[in-house]
């Protein structure tokens, strides 16, 4: 992928960011628009999703980021290797996912991914985070009962903000017993993942499980 130089940092509530992005038409972008599809929330460059896609043609993938030059690499990309079943999507996720998501064929949303996210370390800043309880409950309202969400963060505070929004939300329900996860479930690590395993740094991570609410209910009454 060449070199595209951008800001690393990006503010969402910049003026530039505020205009959602448009529903998109689901079979011009995919040959196969009833694949499940993988949602990657952040997706930078795009190389996870590239590798993603060639290893699982049978899925769908869109990445999402706020970067446009990344978006328009990633794509020009994606276009040179022939590869059907993924697309970038330059947009702010924070004020487009629900008009992207509510014109998705029903029960195609399977898998959702948010990596490494920017931490926005001062918290007056906090609003400018990426995981934030309305992206919580867009995720509960369109992803398909069974289908999971991935975090993971190299940032403790980060990822235990994250866990902790998805963990309120009773449509989610946490896999695995342990505060995190040892290993990565996905069969492709992300770049800033294996850098950062590289310098013996620790990767937060949490699995969650989109199940169904009446279930969740029933279980607290049979508890109590």
């Amino acid at each position: 992928m060449a070199a595209v130089r951008v800001r690393q940092h990006v503010n969402p509530l910049g003026k530039k960011y505020q205009t959602p992005a448009s529903p998109l038409k689901w079979e011009k972008i995919y040959v196969e628009p009833n694949q499940p599809l993988h949602l990657d929330i952040g997706c930078a460059k795009g190389v996870f999703l590239l590798n993603m896609s060639k290893i699982e043609p049978n899925w769908n993938y869109l990445g999402l980021e706020i970067r446009e030059p990344l978006v328009v690499e990633a794509n020009k990309l994606r276009s040179e290797l022939g590869l059907t079943n993924l697309h970038y999507l330059f947009c702010n996720v924070n004020n487009s996912l629900h008009s992207l998501l509510s014109c998705l064929p029903s029960g195609s949303l399977q898998r959702v991914t948010i990596q490494f996210p920017d931490p926005w370390f001062k918290t007056r800043h906090a609003k400018r985070r990426v995981v934030q309880p309305e992206l919580v409950a867009d995720l509960a309202n369109y992803l398909a009962v069974g289908g999971v969400v991935f975090l993971q963060s190299d940032m403790e505070f980060i990822a235990v903000e994250m866990r902790d929004r998805f963990a309120e939300n009773p449509a989610f329900e946490k896999i695995g017993t342990g505060e995190w996860l040892t290993e990565n479930p996905l069969i492709v690590p992300t770049e800033r993942e294996i850098g950062t395993q590289k310098k013996g740094e620790p990767v937060y991570r949490a699995l969650f499980e989109r199940v169904k609410i009446d279930t969740l209910r029933s279980k607290d009454t049979l508890d109590s």
